[in-house]
């Protein structure tokens, strides 16, 4: 694309709707091509190039997820926004599922409209979706395994999106790190990332903290307060441990993700917010959603894109290149040279079932440190706990083994993943779903949902 004026379709079946976004659209100094039904949008989309399209969900002839699902088919790089009619979040949770770039809500509210669009003509140029992961400079996933290469392809891709990801993982795999990822690869980059860890706020506090306070609204509020949600204003909100948030919390956090507003404590009127919602927890949500400790309908609105960042004893052959890296950080802090690990040190390491993952692997390293001299770690340096190294017959149930495709929807790439690992762990214990949940890391009752989720028979 050149530099040229950003060019938006838009395709809706009311004439007054068609007028109301061009004219918006005009005044960002946007050009505005308009169609009224699918089959005008796409005969438009195959011969013209757009940086956005803007669909209604209800269409003459046909669903705006058609619409969806055909651009991500013929036109991947194009970001698709959706306009749901007002209260209905199910379509709007599907089209992300498909792989939308973002929704909006009738009757328009025009600020956020806006944001939405500017949001989606910062990825105008990355027509290779790895554009935006080749200039991130931050700190990365580390492993040359199949399965990190996998998980660092789908961060890229969901990148792209403003959808909320849900991230799974033990503690200690770095699932910040993964948030940051998406965030520093996306088009929120130049805004802030406001990590939130929701099991350190006292429990009287977290309205507060979360959405801020007007001046007088209790004892103790002399003054206004921005809270940690409007803090992420234009960028990104990292809920971490999110399955600690109380049930009274969830009801609140569920109006931050589907109406995009927030009402400060002791506030009359709701504010509109732009974030993007991350959250992760190391806890099983399903199970919780099962047990009546989690609200379902928060579950499906965080969870539209999963990412689980794979123990380390799953991955053992990235385990010198992250102890690599990790001996060079720590060596900075003194200005040292980073001292080399040798062979029976590397072995003992790989030997190990790592519990507390990348973290507890960098507490060993660091007190391996302290031990060592002449510049080498041997495996008598080491200090670790009692524990044995996982068959490698989990390692290989637990790893997914389904290629990424580039046209894929995001969501069935993601499923297709989740049900290969799913399959294989099942026929290993020739389907014996016990054996099978033990072998995959999970409950049974999280097994089980899985399993009808993705319709496995």
């Amino acid at each position: 694309m050149d530099g040229s004026q950003p060019r938006v379709l838009v395709v809706d079946d009311e004439p007054d709707l068609l007028e109301l976004v061009s004219l918006t659209l005009s005044r960002m100094s946007f050009r505005t091509r308009t169609a009224h039904d699918l089959a005008t949008a796409r005969r438009l989309l195959k011969s013209e190039s757009f940086d956005l399209c803007l669909t209604d969900m209800r269409l003459p002839d046909g669903d705006g997820l058609d619409l969806v699902a055909w651009i991500q088919e013929n036109r991947a790089t194009l970001p698709v926004a959706v306009i749901t009619a007002h209260g209905n979040v199910e379509s709007a949770v599907r089209a992300l599922k498909l792989g939308a770039f973002d929704f909006v809500s009738k009757p328009l509210d025009l600020g956020v409209l806006r944001k939405l669009v500017g949001n989606a003509v910062k990825l105008r140029g990355t027509a290779d979706p790895h554009a935006t992961a080749a200039t991130f400079g931050g700190p990365r996933l580390l492993g040359s395994s199949p399965v990190m290469e996998q998980l660092r392809d789908l961060i890229v891709r969901v990148a792209r999106s403003q959808a909320p990801v849900h991230i799974s993982g033990e503690s200690g795999t770095g699932k910040e790190l993964a948030a940051r990822m998406i965030h520093e690869s996306g088009a929120r980059r130049e805004g802030p990332f406001v990590a939130v860890n929701c099991g350190a706020i006292p429990t009287e506090l977290m309205e507060s903290e979360l959405f801020g306070h007007k001046r007088g609204s209790f004892t103790g509020a002399v003054a206004d307060k921005k809270g940690l949600v409007q803090s992420a204003e234009g960028g990104t909100l990292f809920l971490d441990e999110v399955a600690d948030l109380p049930l009274h919390m969830q009801v609140k956090l569920l109006r931050v993700v589907q109406e995009k507003t927030v009402r400060p404590v002791g506030e009359a009127r709701e504010e509109t917010v732009d974030v993007r919602i991350l959250s992760a927890t190391h806890k099983h949500l399903a199970d919780l959603v099962a047990q009546g400790l989690f609200r379902e309908d928060l579950f499906y609105r965080i969870n539209v894109i999963e990412l689980h960042v794979p123990a380390l004893r799953e991955r053992v052959a990235d385990i010198p290149e992250i102890a690599e890296a990790i001996l060079e950080r720590l060596a900075r802090r003194t200005d040292a040279a980073a001292p080399r690990l040798t062979g029976d040190a590397i072995a003992m390491l790989q030997g190990y079932a790592f519990p507390g993952n990348v973290r507890e692997l960098e507490n060993v390293l660091e007190r391996a440190m302290t031990l060592s001299t002449g510049g080498e770690i041997t495996a008598e340096h080491i200090r670790l706990r009692a524990a044995g190294r996982p068959d490698p017959a989990t390692v290989a149930a637990t790893a997914p083994a389904v290629a990424v495709t580039s046209g894929a929807a995001l969501g069935s790439q993601l499923e297709s993943i989740e049900r290969g690992a799913i399959i294989k762990a099942l026929e290993k214990t020739r389907y014996n779903k016990t054996a099978a949940a033990k072998l995959l890391g999970m409950s049974f009752r999280a097994l089980r949902y899985r399993i009808k989720k993705l319709g496995i028979e």
